[in-house]
């Protein structure tokens, strides 16, 4: 499958569809499965407050997947992103309920690049923090 958006198409400016994600604690057991990050910050809440954490927080890679999922649902292909980069700004705390932690990723392109590619920033919010700075992925668009 290849990149489903024309780079004739996309303006500086364009704005990806924003997503919301759930980040629950059962959701962390299962991405810590996967991923086999097993520290006990991401599902011990007296080991996370020893540390000095607000609470259980979600694995900075599996917030990370999140924001670039809004990047490749509007890409239309995973394999167009060809660099992708965050900087941890605040932890995702999540909290010990069934509702969890509302992630909010929206994104929009930044620059037009050679190639057929293009610059796209995201902003990555939970809880009211900003919980990625210099979110930026090139995408390669047909």
């Amino acid at each position: 499958m290849g990149a489903s958006v024309n780079y004739d198409d996309v303006e500086v400016g364009t704005e990806l569809p924003a997503q919301s994600f759930q980040i629950t604690r059962a959701k962390l057991v299962m991405y810590a499965g996967a991923s086999g990050d097993f520290n006990p910050i991401h599902w011990n809440e007296r080991t996370a407050k020893a540390v000095g954490l607000p609470n259980v927080i979600a694995h900075g890679m599996c917030t990370m997947a999140h924001a670039g999922r809004v990047v490749t649902d509007w890409a239309g292909d995973p394999g167009a992103v060809v660099e992708y980069g965050v900087r941890f700004s605040a932890p995702v705390p999540v909290a010990d309920d069934d509702t969890g932690t509302t992630l909010t990723v929206s994104g929009r392109v930044e620059e037009k690049l050679d190639n057929r590619q293009v610059a796209v920033v995201l902003e990555a919010k939970a809880l009211d923090a900003t919980v990625l700075s210099k979110a930026r992925a090139v995408v390669q668009l047909a």
